[in-house]
């Protein structure tokens, strides 16, 4: 595969198609966007923001990178990588979009496996997410993917100019994702499934019920034919107090569970966890 940067980021202000130069992107009605030195570039204006400092924290972004590094969950992105290359057609050009990146371990993970393909097309890779933090530490990762805090309900992109969305455990935005799509894209969701981390919920909630999906996640999207659906379920070990602390600080679990939930798990030195996750893909018609 032949790997571009992308070409397709439009103003965040006013759509228009932005032009990199040294160290900016310029739209034609003068807006500009400083590249920083890490690599990645800041499309979130102040008036898109609903806080301060929107996402996930620091903290919940350092705790994700080092559990997901431990390669634990690598069976995600395995299952994620299948499916995105049985959508690929030979010698296309494309663009990936990732909508809600984080830390970009699934991104990344995606990337390397993509760019020993023999084919002749050309790959451009944009994550993005609402976190500067979390955009920051995704641009430690790999510096070919261009990397974009910005929002999923305004995707900084021209109008049908993305050929894939992947969004995992994110939030969906059909409208932003649509007008994103080129005619026949694809969306992958991915999000948790009934029984994932029950053992976890188990210790820090009195009581627990399985884990529902989302509205967005179960409807059958306006203007997208669902493609399929498959269920990745396994159960691993997290061997050490460590991990398990990095665990329950990157899921919303952390700031959901009582204190003395939080604390029964700080005690643990091991826990068995089942990892169940949904795959769900639709084509935009």
């Amino acid at each position: 595969m032949n790997i571009t940067k992308a070409d397709n980021l439009a103003c965040p202000i006013d759509g228009n198609r932005l032009e990199q130069t040294e160290n900016q992107y310029v739209c034609e009605n003068g807006h500009t966007f400083d590249i920083a030195r890490q690599g990645y570039v800041n499309l979130l204006p102040v008036q898109h923001k609903r806080s301060k400092q929107p996402g996930d924290s620091k903290a919940m972004v350092l705790a994700r990178t080092r559990f997901l590094d431990t390669g634990i969950y690598q069976a995600i992105a395995i299952k994620l990588a299948e499916t995105v290359s049985s959508i690929i057609i030979d010698d296309d050009d494309g663009c990936f979009l990732d909508a809600g990146c984080g830390e970009g371990y699934y991104f990344d993970f995606l990337f390397n496996s993509l760019k020993d393909r023999e084919d002749a097309g050309k790959l451009s890779f944009i994550g993005l997410d609402i976190s500067k933090d979390a955009v920051l530490q995704a641009s430690k990762r790999n510096r070919q993917i261009s990397w974009v805090v910005g929002t999923n309900r305004q995707l900084p992109v021209e109008d049908e100019s993305v050929d894939i969305i992947q969004c995992l455990f994110g939030f969906l935005s059909v409208e932003g994702f649509n007008k994103a799509l080129k005619p026949g894209g694809t969306i992958i969701l991915v999000d948790p499934g009934p029984d994932h981390l029950k053992e976890l919920r188990e210790i820090i909630y009195p009581e627990v019920s399985k884990t529902k999906q989302s509205a967005l996640a179960q409807m059958e999207l306006a203007d997208f034919s669902p493609e399929g659906t498959e269920r990745l379920q396994f159960k691993t070990t997290v061997t050490n107090s460590e991990q398990i602390n990095h665990l329950l600080m990157m899921t919303p679990h952390f700031y959901r569970a009582s204190k003395e939930g939080r604390e029964a798990v700080g005690k643990l030195d091991e826990l068995d966890i089942t990892v169940d996750v949904i795959f769900r893909v639709f084509k935009k018609i």
